[in-house]
């Protein structure tokens, strides 16, 4: 890329290999030269620098749903205007991701008190589900991370949270990875398909559970929404069964590429790994580093809510912002040695989980289950090494995703 000639917003996705590669050659360029930047095509601008990243996202004016935006902005409101065939008219419930107050506040407000209370109190469970995952592994010399770990801790873990019933955790499973597909633009029919048969089966499912939970309540998070809603929490019943949708999803996808990207950073920087295991306190900021480092999602977006300036661009109202979270992680002005992976690092004022009052609502939790699910893996197997230290890792083509499809490991 030329100086004075900024990529095109598809170049910054997984369409072009280069970016998947090494995304920071064209980030680091752009901060640079280019930190607000406007694509046309896509009707957007695009942010890398950490100072007006981490100032949109705080700044609680703007807007988050996409149905604010311009009509240029097709990329934003390309999520709005799917026509999907078959879905069920549950699975077009819109969650709190992309909702403005006072909806967003009027839903976020008891899921989060609910779930942080669970939260609080889970560490035993995740401390369980991961030993458990490990002595599922068995005696094998190697396994694919990914499959065997990183990927069922995560479901499990929400499984058990949501109160889903271990008797159907293969079908929970299964559909969880097909609604994820939801967002993935590039999905093909198949794919669409599975997204589709996996929205409809666990909207019926989440609408029975919230059923039976109010005639046989239990001790699990469906039934503690269950009882703020009959206390008198202003939320309908597809207000809960979306939401709970969405942090299963979120929280499966980014968790799983968070503890995936994990692992790979500690076996090809053996030196941090050292460092962890001569004193495992340090886990809490090797979290941060990995979030830092290799955040699991990309970018956020924002709507203008009024006219803005950010570093001398002039931003109109309605106009779109895509903000970019990897970006923003590697600014050497907020970062000294921004590309060094470091979990004795100083400061590391990150904005993986975004910011503001859409902050990532399962962050808690899923920095529990990497701080667990690390120290134990690395416990388990002291040896733990790449089976092919040598070939270019395997990384997912979902776009906006930062997460390893394989990574095969021996021990």
């Amino acid at each position: 890329m030329a100086d004075d000639a900024p990529p095109h917003f598809l170049e910054l996705t997984p369409l072009n290999p280069a970016f998947v590669e090494n995304p920071h050659v064209l980030l680091d360029k752009l901060r640079s030269h280019h930190p607000v930047m406007r694509d046309e095509d896509v009707g957007a601008f695009f942010l890398t620098r950490h100072e007006d990243v981490r100032g949109v996202l705080t700044d609680l004016s703007l807007w988050r749903s996409p149905a604010k935006a311009e009509a240029a902005a097709v990329l934003s409101r390309r999520i709005l205007d799917q026509q999907i065939e078959g879905l069920d008219d549950a699975g077009r419930q819109p969650s709190i991701l992309l909702m403005d107050d006072p909806d967003h506040a009027r839903i976020r407000g008891p899921l989060a008190q609910a779930l942080y209370r669970r939260v609080a109190g889970f560490r035993p469970g995740v401390e369980r589900i991961v030993e458990e995952t490990l002595e599922a592994l068995g005696d094998r010399d190697g396994f694919d991370l990914m499959a065997g770990f990183a990927l069922p801790v995560p479901i499990d873990v929400i499984a058990v949270i949501l109160g889903v019933d271990g008797a159907r955790l293969a079908e929970f499973r299964d559909w969880s990875e097909g609604v994820i597909q939801s967002l993935n633009p590039l999905r093909t029919p198949g794919q669409t398909r599975h997204m589709v048969s996996s929205s409809n089966a666990l909207n019926r499912y989440m609408k029975a559970m919230l059923a039976d939970r109010r005639a046989t309540p239990m001790d699990d998070l469906v039934t503690d929404m269950a009882r703020l809603q009959a206390e008198g929490a202003d939320l309908s019943d597809a207000d809960l069964i979306s939401n709970l949708i969405a942090l299963l999803v979120g929280g499966n996808l980014t968790t799983t590429d968070l503890i995936g990207n994990g692992v790979r950073l500690f076996l090809t920087h053996p030196e941090e790994l050292a460092k962890l295991r001569a004193d495992p306190s340090l886990i809490s900021a090797a979290v941060e580093e990995i979030l830092r480092f290799e955040p699991p999602v990309d970018i956020t977006g924002r709507v203008a809510s009024r006219d803005l300036d950010l570093g001398g661009c002039p931003v109109k109202a309605t106009q779109a912002m895509m903000l970019s979270l990897r970006g923003a992680n590697r600014d050497p002005a907020v970062f000294p040695d921004p590309h060094r992976f470091d979990i004795t690092r100083k400061k590391s004022p990150h904005v993986a989980f975004g910011g503001g009052a859409h902050i990532c609502i399962g962050a808690p939790l899923a920095r529990l289950e990497a701080q667990v699910a690390l120290t134990r893996l690395f416990e388990r197997f002291p040896d733990l090494r790449l089976a092919e230290p040598d070939a270019p890792p395997r990384w997912r083509s979902l776009p906006f995703f930062r997460g390893l499809e394989r990574l095969d490991v021996l021990v």
